[in-house]
């Protein structure tokens, strides 16, 4: 079944009046479930995990069309990820109302240094009941899928997101994002933050899961660009069966050094 960025990406294709060429990508034939050349396909290699915390995904306009997005690794592992386009002008109802779910306790994802401190937050609490014996509410981690550029601008002109807390990360590695360029370590690709919103709320599987994925990601989409062969007992697909082996026997795998 489609999930929530793949029918943004669609809703994203049908409005647009000319195909999508990713610059710098290979131009043929992809695969609609993962987005690679059909040789090169790791939809069977899907995981998912179930998790008490959620996504909801802010993508600036062409985001569900470039083949390199990760905020679809999240989708295919985190089954309580939501997408939406951002627009300036115009919000989706449907996103308000997610704000507004009770079940959820939303954070917007972004530096510390660009909000109010009174907003900013660095830990969760814990997945407790409340006093009066209600469950605490599930986190939701709003993460603003674009360049930089875009990220900034989503976040100072999006005026539903100000009464928000804001998490801000502050991650001892640095990234191992590959398939676009960064001029700074200090920026991660939306899986990534993922995977470290993932750890702060408990959620190791799913965090060790994004990570693993992702780099199994990173090695199919490089070799279909390449024209090089699968690897596929590589280190990326044994880590990742791994974490998947310990998932079903309810274990977290020990991370890698």
């Amino acid at each position: 079944m489609p999930h929530a960025v793949s029918l943004l990406r669609a809703a994203r294709l049908a409005r647009s009046a000319k195909p999508f060429l990713a610059r710098g990508g290979f131009k043929r034939e992809r695969c609609a479930g993962c987005r690679l050349l059909p040789s090169h396909c790791m939809c069977a290699l899907r995981p998912l995990v179930t998790t008490r915390a959620g996504v909801c995904l802010l993508m600036a306009d062409i985001e569900p069309l470039k083949p390199s997005n990760t905020g679809w690794l999240i989708a295919d592992v985190v089954p309580d990820t939501f997408a939406f386009g951002w627009a300036r002008t115009e919000t989706d109802p449907a996103l308000l109302a997610l704000l507004a779910d009770p079940q959820w306790q939303p954070y917007v994802v972004f530096p510390g240094q660009y909000a109010a401190p009174e907003r900013v937050v660095h830990t969760l609490p814990p997945p407790l009941e409340s006093l009066d014996g209600a469950t605490a509410k599930r986190p939701l981690f709003i993460l603003l899928d674009g360049t930089w550029g875009e990220a900034r601008k989503m976040f100072s002109r999006s005026p539903y997101l100000d009464a928000l807390p804001v998490l801000s990360l502050e991650p001892e590695q640095i990234s191992q994002y590959k398939l676009r360029r960064s001029g700074r370590d200090d920026h991660f690709c939306t899986s990534e933050v993922a995977a470290l919103c993932m750890s702060l709320a408990g959620e190791h599987v799913a965090e060790q899961t994004l990570e693993a994925y992702l780099a199994v990601f990173t090695h199919h989409y490089l070799r279909a660009k390449n024209q090089q062969p699968i690897v596929w007992d590589g280190d990326a697909h044994q880590r990742l069966r791994e974490v998947q082996c310990q998932e079903q026997a309810g274990a977290t795998v020990p991370a890698v050094p």
